[in-house]
């Protein structure tokens, strides 16, 4: 094996006895080729007892005529055992194999590794892949990459630093030395041997950078049996939490290896660790793909309709909202978890949003249809707008994540214009009203409304009445044309809400006045961008 040198030889000898598989050896000895450990398991046991096989016969070669000395490792065992034949790191000593030591165990080849717990061992075998392919395939979602994700027992942290801290003492005792971040990590080998496996099964390279996310959730029995120790070591990395089974999570123990003395390691856990009593489980295949978002813009024609659910103490209020009438389709056709709506501000149940409509995004959460051409969504438009007379759709559209933002961005300095029908208890004439339109820029001091002040924070806020223009229809009724800055409420502009919006209509015409009907004329946010019909 040319990736392994003379100094490696001790790790090698020492993991090997104590029971460790081969990739983890290779991990050990800070070997980063990635094609190496994609090689069976059964021959590079075979490569590593023919490494040290050969390396004892050159040592036999040069010491020709002399009885043959016993082994470094073992005079460093017989040295180090105590009355009850333990090591001074309470790991037991392996007995020399019939060759003077210079092989595996018999049994090594068939063990479960005690670094990883056999993830570098059977879960890297075809079957085991075919399980995840067909899991995958089953799920029936789109993608053309992947990225693969592994969470792995806590223990193992455990474990690689008991490997770790056996290997160091061995190589200091030799007087050799050891740089531990140049280890492998379990996760990073682990792909290097799952990865072509995927693809060349799936059909699609591994990304990084890839939405489709394949990922296994390893578990194993021991964990809480053997993270005990830390806990009693280090009980403030450890705490309950709702929505976790046990406290000995991978984060957790981390925090706590952080945290425990090497030498209160040593006496609490063996170094080299010894054999697990099994295989770990593969709790969980799962796939999920990365959130799709759609855009568009919505008109309401429904006095009697809310822009989102309508639930008051678990009691639905509206058979329907703006919101799912839209997010049903988008649903059904993407094949999506859930969803999530916004919108460029929103209007009251009795309100209606005409002209070319309010922005809206939605996104879809973990989707299995991902790709659809410009004639698909076209026809979910027209599936959306012939499901109800409530609402239309247009300019509907995938975006990005990040044009989202767009939406959002300086929504407070956008202008919205409205259409209001006002009553007034006392008789007017044209020349009553007709002052109101040359009112340019008028400041308002808004008070939170009491319809809102159960959801929203008691505040005033600054608004402005950029322009407005009355139309007289009766000695009671007018309608008034307004444009005004965004968040500006309008029917307390109209009815003063006890006085909380100053100035108000009622003050400007020196009588009571009250809102009859609103409709939002339009939005004047430049998004999404519009399409041709």
């Amino acid at each position: 094996m040319s990736s392994l040198t003379e100094k490696d030889r001790p790790i090698v000898q020492l993991l090997l006895n104590a029971g460790t598989c081969p990739r983890c050896i290779l991990r050990f000895c800070c070997v980063g080729s990635q094609m190496l450990y994609r090689h069976p398991h059964e021959d590079l046991m075979k490569d590593l007892q023919e490494f040290l096989k050969n390396n004892q016969e050159k040592e036999d070669s040069a010491c020709l005529g002399v009885a043959d000395p016993p082994c470094k490792r073992i005079r460093l065992e017989a040295g180090a055992e105590g009355a009850d034949g333990q090591s001074h790191n309470g790991a037991v000593p392996q007995p020399p194999s019939a060759d003077g030591g210079s092989a595996a165990p018999e049994s090594s080849a068939g063990r479960v590794c005690n670094v990883c717990l056999g993830i570098l061992q059977q879960f890297c075998e075809a079957d085991f892949v075919k399980k995840v392919c067909q899991k995958v395939n089953s799920a029936d979602y789109q993608f053309t990459s992947f990225v693969f994700s592994v969470s792995l027992p806590p223990q193992l942290s455990v474990r690689e630093r008991a490997a770790w801290l056996g290997v160091k003492q061995e190589m200091r005792n030799l007087g050799l030395p050891l740089a531990k971040d140049d280890i492998v990590q379990l996760k990073e080998a682990y792909k290097w041997i799952i990865h072509p496996q995927l693809s060349e099964e799936l059909g699609v390279p591994a990304d990084g950078k890839s939405l489709f996310e394949v990922s296994v959730v390893f578990a194993h029995p021991e964990t809480d049996e053997e993270c005990h120790f830390l806990a009693t070591a280090c009980p403030d990395c450890f705490k309950p939490a709702k929505n976790k089974q046990s406290v000995f999570t991978r984060m957790a123990v981390i925090k706590a290896l952080e945290k425990i003395k090497e030498e209160d390691f040593l006496k609490h856990f063996p170094c080299p660790p010894s054999s697990p009593k099994k295989l770990c489980d593969a709790l969980e295949i799962q796939c999920n793909n990365g959130a799709v978002f759609v855009a568009g813009r919505y008109n309401k024609y429904s006095r009697n309709l809310p822009q989102t659910p309508w639930i008051i103490d678990g009691e639905r209020k509206l058979e329907s909202s703006v919101e799912e009438l839209i997010s049903e389709h988008l649903m059904a056709e993407f094949k999506a978890d859930s969803f999530n709506f916004s919108s460029s501000g929103r209007e009251d149940v009795d309100v209606r949003t005409l002209g070319n409509g309010r922005p809206f995004a939605i996104e879809l959460v973990n989707p299995r249809r991902i790709r659809f051409t410009t004639a698909e969504m076209k026809r979910l438009q027209q599936a959306i707008n012939d499901s109800s007379d409530k609402i239309q759709v247009r300019d509907l559209q995938l975006v990005t994540r990040e044009a989202i933002g767009r939406m959002k961005e300086g929504e407070e300095e956008k202008t919205k214009t409205y259409s209001a029908l006002i009553w007034t208890d006392r008789a007017i004439q044209r020349e009553d009203i007709a002052f109101l339109d040359d009112i340019k820029e008028l400041k308002l001091d808004q008070k939170t409304p009491l319809r809102v002040l159960h959801r929203r924070p008691l505040a005033v806020r600054c608004r402005l009445i950029h322009t407005m223009r009355s139309e007289y229809i009766d000695e009671h009724h007018f309608r008034l044309h307004l444009k005004t800055q965004a968040g500006t409420y309008i029917k307390e502009f109209v009815h003063g809400d006890f006085g909380r919006t100053k100035p108000n209509i009622g003050s400007l015409l020196n009588r009571t006045a009250d809102i009859l009907e609103l409709d939002v004329e339009s939005v004047d946010v430049d998004w999404p961008p519009s399409l041709a019909d």
